[in-house]
C-alpha cells in the first residue's frame, strides 16, 4: 500500500452536446471543485489536466490550459493523454506528487467537445498505429467492435438481447436521479428492442454516444486535510493503470494480433481482470469489500464483462447478475448508480474522473435519490486503447 490521498473536492459540468470549448467545460468543473473543496485557486500548487486529442492544440496541454484559464498563479502544470484512462493516470499523476511530497493540493481536470457520431482516427497514414489498422484495414468502428464483444458472449455464453437491454433500462433509470447526466429518462427493455440495429445484435439504445462534458477533483495529503478540517474525508486508496501480460492468447479488438503462447503459460487474468486486480492487491481489499462499482459500459454488453472482470461474480455470470437485479439500487452491490456511459456519452478525458466524482458523492452520502445506503468502499474501472489500465479504489 502507498498510501492514501484525500479527497476534498469533486465537481462537473452537465454532459450533453453543448458546441462549446472544452476548455469552457473544464473550467466550470474545476470551479465547482474547488468550491466544494472550500479551496482558493491561489492554494492549489499543481494542476494535472487530461489531454484530448481532438480539441485542436491546446488539447495536448491541458494541464497549462485550465491553469491559463483559472488565472497564471505559479502551479506547476501536468497533462496526460492514454485515451479513456486519461483521467485515471491524471488522478495517478496528481497522487504521485502528493506522495512524494511536491504539492500538498492538485487540482485534476478532463473535459472533452466530442465530435458527431462515433469516433474516428486523426487523419494520416499510421500502419504501426493499432486503432488507425482496426478503423482502415478491418473497417471496425467502436459500434463494430462492440458489436463483436456482445456477439461473442452470445455465443460462447448464451447472453440474449434481452439481457443486454436489461443493463440499458437499469443505467436509464439511474441517469434519470442524475442532474449531470445528458439522458434523463427512463427507458423500457420494449424500446431498447424497438430502437434501430447498429451493429447486430446492437441497438441504438444499447451502445454510447459521445458527448460534450468535464469533471474535476482536488486532492490533497491526509496531512493537508486534517488541516483543511476534513477529519474524515474520502480517500483515493489504489490506482491501477497496469499493462497487458504476455502473452495475450485472445483477440481482442483494437489489437488485432496476439502473441505466441507456444514457449510461455499464459496470465491467469484477462487484462481487464487484471485492471482490477491489481487495484484490489493495492488497496488490500477484494470485491467482496465492495459497496458499489462503476464501469466502462460503452455498450451494454460490456457491462457485463466488467461484472465478470471486477469479480462481482464468476466467468459467464454476468447476465445472471443483472437479471437478478443485483447491481441495479437497491441489489447487492448496484453498478453505475450515476447512469454510466449509457445515460452521460462519452467524454473521453473526463470519464473516469466523473466515475471518481460518483463515488466521492456515494461515499460522502450526498448522492440524493441515487444514495447506496451506507456505501464505503467502491471501485472504478475502465480501459484505453493500447492497453492502458484504469481503475481506481476509493474508501471512507
Amino acid at each position: 500500500m502507498t498510501g492514501d490521498v484525500a479527497v476534498l473536492g469533486a465537481g462537473m459540468h452537465p454532459w450533453g452536446k453543448w458546441g462549446r470549448s472544452f476548455v469552457q467545460y473544464g473550467t466550470v468543473a474545476a470551479r465547482a471543485a474547488l468550491a466544494d473543496a472550500e479551496i482558493a485557486w491561489p492554494q492549489i500548487r499543481s494542476v494535472v489536466g487530461a489531454n484530448s486529442v481532438r480539441c485542436g492544440y491546446p488539447g495536448y496541454v491541458a494541464g497549462a490550459t485550465f491553469a491559463q484559464a483559472l488565472g497564471w498563479q505559479g502551479a506547476r502544470v501536468t497533462s496526460v493523454y492514454a485515451a479513456c484512462a486519461s483521467g485515471a493516470q491524471a488522478v495517478d499523476a496528481a497522487r504521485t506528487q502528493i506522495l512524494a511530497g511536491m504539492a500538498d493540493v492538485v487540482l485534476v481536470v478532463g473535459a472533452d467537445s466530442a465530435p458527431k457520431g462515433f469516433f474516428a482516427p486523426a487523419g494520416g497514414d499510421r500502419p504501426d498505429d493499432p486503432d488507425w489498422l482496426r478503423f482502415r484495414v478491418l473497417g471496425a468502428t467502436n459500434p463494430a467492435y462492440f458489436g463483436l464483444y456482445a456477439r461473442r458472449r452470445m455465443a460462447v455464453l448464451g447472453d440474449t438481447p434481452e439481457d443486454f437491454a436489461l443493463v440499458k433500462v437499469k443505467n436509464a433509470s439511474a441517469g434519470a436521479l442524475n442532474p449531470n447526466a445528458r439522458y434523463r429518462k427512463p427507458v423500457s427493455a420494449e424500446e431498447v428492442a424497438a430502437s434501430p440495429v447498429v451493429a447486430d445484435p446492437l441497438r441504438l439504445l444499447d451502445i454510447c454516444a459521445t458527448s460534450d462534458g468535464a469533471a474535476a477533483l482536488v486532492l490533497s495529503s491526509m496531512d493537508f486535510a486534517r488541516r483543511h478540517g476534513a477529519a474524515d474525508p474520502v480517500r483515493i486508496r489504489a490506482v491501477s493503470t497496469v499493462t497487458p501480460a504476455y502473452p495475450r492468447t485472445v483477440l481482442d479488438l483494437p489489437d488485432i494480433a496476439t502473441d505466441s503462447a507456444v514457449a510461455v503459460e499464459p496470465s491467469p487474468h484477462s487484462f481487464r481482470a487484471s485492471i482490477a486486480a491489481a487495484a484490489y492487491e493495492e488497496a488490500g481489499i477484494g470485491p467482496e469489500d465492495l459497496s458499489l462499482a462503476e464501469v466502462y459500459d460503452l455498450s451494454t454488453a460490456l457491462e457485463l464483462e466488467w461484472y465478470e472482470d471486477i469479480g462481482l461474480c464468476g466467468a459467464g455470470e454476468g447476465a445472471k447478475l443483472v437479471r437478478e437485479g443485483a447491481t441495479a439500487l437497491g441489489g447487492r452491490v448496484p453498478v453505475n448508480v450515476s447512469g454510466g456511459l449509457a445515460s452521460f456519452g462519452e467524454a473521453v478525458p473526463a470519464q473516469a474522473i466523473a466515475q471518481i466524482c460518483e463515488l466521492t458523492w456515494q461515499l460522502r452520502g450526498t448522492a440524493g435519490q441515487r444514495q447506496v445506503p451506507g456505501a464505503r468502499t467502491g471501485i472504478t474501472a475502465n480501459q484505453g486503447l493500447f492497453g492502458h489500465g484504469s481503475a481506481v479504489v476509493a474508501v471512507r
